[in-house]
């Protein structure tokens, strides 16, 4: 097969472009057909979700539901079409971003959990600010940040900023922990 350039195994597209070999391409398909399915799910989730919300006689023509119903059946389209898609051949081996994609970090991938993890783990006690900045640091150094003490100057002074804008602006309560005596 040629492509655009005339070299023989490249694949129609852009110039620069890497061909996948058939062992990637099987995975690439593989991924497109689990986002595909996941994509489609969510959808049927949305549906699920809206069908039990509950309704009164007082709405003539477009309840509660109507909006749920319209995203959760526009969320199943897509979800079936990529999945639809996938079986087809894939998508993701014709994007030259996927092709020419780094190796995955797993680092980075991690620090990124351990950054949700440690904000579920800590709000409960904590409160809001320090779960947040736990989670701000382990972000910032999932990104490539080498500072962390500056990364937690930054996360409390943004937090802390968010926390009074909910509490004392907004009056919305969003968990001060053990700053509660304090505040």
């Amino acid at each position: 097969m040629t492509g655009t350039t005339g070299e023989p195994g490249t694949m129609p597209g852009p110039a620069d472009a890497p061909v996948p070999d058939a062992r990637m391409r099987a995975a690439l398909r593989r991924s497109d057909l689990v986002v595909g399915g996941l994509v489609l799910l969510l959808g049927l989730l949305c549906l699920w979700q809206a069908a039990i919300i509950p309704t009164t006689p007082l709405y003539a023509q477009v309840g509660p539901k109507f909006t749920p119903y319209l995203v959760g059946g526009m969320v199943c389209v897509v979800g079936a079409g990529l999945t639809l898609s996938a079986l087809r051949g894939g998508w993701s081996h014709t994007l030259p971003e996927v092709a020419e994609a780094p190796p995955t970090n797993w680092r980075a991938l991690g620090l990124l959990g351990a950054g949700l993890v440690a904000n579920l783990a800590l709000i409960d006690t904590l409160g809001f600010v320090f779960a947040a900045t736990a989670q701000f640091v382990l972000v910032a150094a999932a990104f490539g940040s080498r500072h962390p003490l500056r990364d937690l100057g930054i996360g409390l002074a943004v937090t802390f900023g968010a926390y009074l804008a909910f509490d004392k602006l907004l009056g919305v309560n969003i968990g001060a922990g053990i700053l509660e005596g304090i505040l």
